[in-house]
């Protein structure tokens, strides 16, 4: 409804209409790394639906203002983002790793850990995004680092990053969870000039020091 009414603004007033839209649109793809012409795997009725299938319902929007309003629009495919400032506690996998270790915690790993995701640091992304509005080009496109962590991996970059000592926690796996996250962000280098510069490591080691701060904080709040 956001999108809908967003893009009635858009259409009105003669402004261009960027949506960020995700890699849940690919849902558990069949094809590896996904590009933009691929359309995905999406189960419409289990879990993570609302969320997936809204994102797509938003991009059908977008296209469809484009096409038969003549709206000015732009489609982002957002890829697994971190950085500093994020909630400490918003369930995604990244700032639940580096939460967990800063509190002396556990990381949660679902599943065996052999899922994949590619984590982009949230400059990348602020780059890519001001790169698709200000092209002439509509999109789709994919937003993303392609490096490909599983999940294991990625608890070890964390463990390396804040404390040897971190230790892993298995869960049962979450339904409709993605096996394998990688972007083709091909269109993107060759269209809009743009590619991630900032690795996992790097962007962790800034995210971790916002995260330790807060963490300090919200520790010295509850004494």
């Amino acid at each position: 409804m956001g999108t809908l009414n967003m893009l009635g603004l858009a259409k009105r007033i003669g402004a261009r209409f960027l949506l960020t839209s995700t890699s849940e649109v690919y849902g558990d793809p069949l094809e590896h790394p996904q590009k933009e012409s691929y359309w995905g795997n999406v189960n419409p009725i289990g879990v993570r639906s609302c969320y997936d299938e809204g994102k797509r319902t938003a991009e059908t929007l977008a296209m469809d203002y484009h096409r038969g309003a003549g709206v000015e629009v732009r489609v982002a495919r957002i890829f697994n983002t971190y950085g500093p400032r994020m909630c400490i506690d918003d369930g995604r996998v990244v700032s639940n790793f580096v939460a967990q270790v800063l509190r002396k915690q556990p990381m949660t790993v679902y599943g065996d850990g052999k899922q994949t995701r590619s984590f982009q640091y949230v400059s990348d992304l602020v780059d890519g995004l001001v790169a698709l509005t200000e092209s002439d080009h509509v999109g789709p496109f994919n937003l993303g680092n392609p490096g490909e962590f599983t999940m294991l991996e990625l608890a070890e970059v964390v463990k390396e990053t804040i404390d040897s000592s971190a230790t892993i926690e298995f869960k049962p796996n979450t339904a409709d969870d993605p096996h394998k996250r990688k972007p083709d962000i091909t269109k993107a280098k060759e269209l809009l000039n743009w590619e991630p510069k900032i690795s996992l490591e790097q962007g962790l080691r800034l995210m971790v020091t916002d995260f330790q701060k807060r963490i300090q904080e919200e520790g010295e709040g509850l004494k």
